[in-house]
């Protein structure tokens, strides 16, 4: 096993090493090859000039003598090259002899490129457009180079080499910091991850990286880190609330009925209308816990039909109108005339989920506040919303308002309740492929926002 930072150092050097020789291979090949054309280039320009050095010779003499052009030897002798001149008809004039030139103390100043094989080219020499002669020019290499063109030439060579080395060195710092820049973040992530799988959910990544994806990465682990925390937070106060609120009446029911055995408080119909009170609470509990094991069943039962929403919407504001009454409330439903307000589901569910709603937002709100209903359409959804004028729900809290039994301090020490009709809201909404989003402010009130898609009948089969 390897670490990431270690693979990708490497992949970064394999990379680097490959392209680095691929591309000095490359521009050695290209600057030699362009040289040696350039060479190539020289020699055929001095060939050039020595024809026309001939030309003008006869031009001037008006015909070829022993003499003629000789002024070229001793530049032919320096330069490695042996020169025959030969008239139109291929009669010898005069010619250097080749063997002259395997003595190479003359040439101090000129480096011989594959010698030991002489050739010669024959050209032809015009006057006045006309064939006067010929000059054969023979040497013991093709390409003949002073040392100033070899070191030239060695040192463009160096420098391709130098240059690929510290390129080397160089992409080698950068695998080493580009490793390092990708791993960083991605190490931090494992640990945590590591951390979270053993329980650690206290923790938080603090390596930001400028890479989108990376940095998404990290963010998301973090939120994931915090949910698992407050999920764990929930799991340890489920238990204590369950104790809690199984706990409240089986103690009122016990000290009232040992007190009423053993003679402290007489038994009036008065006493046993109150302990029947906190059995039917104790049974609402119960059943509120069984509501919610239903709907977080795989196989929930559905009774899938046509709903109208503003038909139901309406038949149960009219049991909340005396509720707004009894608390002086200001209750309002608003409904845009003329529209399709139909979806396909469990009609028994969807008025538990509103009637759930309403009644925390009714539950919420003080004397003289105001709850509204509102229920109309866009594009592709339908829309309900329940806004209340109520304590408010703190920031907080509000990723965590549809967990079980979940209660903010605020409200579990104003109003009653279990902490179970959220989520089963949350669960009818989910069954329903519908979503629901929450906005509230503390001490401001709190709007529910119910979006159910346009024909969803797929609930139907």
């Amino acid at each position: 096993m390897q670490t990431i930072r270690k693979k990708l150092s490497v992949l970064f050097l394999l990379c680097s090493v490959f392209t680095i020789i691929i591309i000095t291979l490359f521009v050695n090949r290209t600057i030699s090859n362009k040289f040696d054309e350039y060479v190539v280039e020289i020699q055929n320009k001095r060939h050039q000039d020595i024809v026309t050095h001939f030309s003008d010779v006869y031009s001037n003499e008006g015909t070829w003598t022993s003499i003629s052009g000789t002024e070229l030897i001793h530049e032919a002798y320096m330069g490695n090259y042996c020169l025959t001149l030969w008239d139109k008809d291929k009669n010898y004039i005069w010619g250097m002899n080749p063997e002259e030139l395997d003595d190479r103390s003359h040439l101090k100043s000129m480096v011989v490129q594959d010698q030991g094989v002489f050739s010669t080219k024959t050209f032809e020499i015009k006057s006045e457009g006309v064939i006067v002669g010929y000059v054969d020019i023979g040497q013991y290499s093709s390409v003949l180079l002073t040392k100033e063109d070899i070191n030239f030439k060695s040192s463009i060579i160096r420098s391709i080499i130098f240059s690929g080395m510290i390129t080397l060195c160089i992409s080698v710092g950068l695998s080493l910091v580009f490793s390092k820049h990708f791993s960083a973040p991605i190490k931090d992530v494992a640990n945590m991850s590591v951390k979270l799988s053993r329980g650690d959910f206290d923790i938080k990544s603090i390596a930001q990286s400028n890479i989108v994806e990376l940095e998404e990465l990290r963010k998301s682990v973090n939120v994931l880190a915090e949910k698992l925390n407050h999920q764990d937070d929930l799991r340890k106060r489920l238990i204590t609330d369950i104790t809690h609120e199984v706990r409240t009446p089986l103690n009122v029911l016990q000290n009232n009925l040992e007190a009423m055995i053993d003679g402290v408080f007489p038994v009036t119909t008065e006493r046993l209308n109150n302990l029947n009170e906190e059995v039917i609470r104790f049974g609402r509990l119960l059943n509120n816990l069984n509501s919610l094991k239903e709907f977080e069943s795989e196989h929930i039962k559905q009774n899938v039909e046509i709903i109208f929403l503003d038909e139901l919407l309406i038949d149960i504001s009219k049991d909340f109108y005396t509720v707004a009454q009894a608390k002086n409330i200001q209750f309002n439903f608003q409904l845009i005339p003329d529209q399709q307000f139909t979806i396909s589901g469990d009609k028994d569910k969807i008025k538990q989920l509103f009637i759930n709603l309403l009644s925390n937002a009714f539950k919420f709100t003080k004397e003289n506040g105001m709850v509204d209903v509102a229920l109309y359409t866009d594009r592709e959804n339908i829309i309900v919303e329940v806004k209340d004028s109520g304590i408010g729900i703190a920031k907080e809290h509000l990723p965590f308002i549809f967990e079980r039994l979940y209660r903010t301090q605020e409200s579990s020490g104003q109003v009653e309740g279990n902490g179970i009709g959220l989520t089963i809201v949350k669960n009818i909404v989910q069954i329903h492929g519908a979503t629901i989003e929450v906005e509230s402010e503390e001490g401001i009130g709190s709007v529910f926002t119910i979006v159910f898609k346009k024909n969803n009948h797929f609930f139907l089969h």
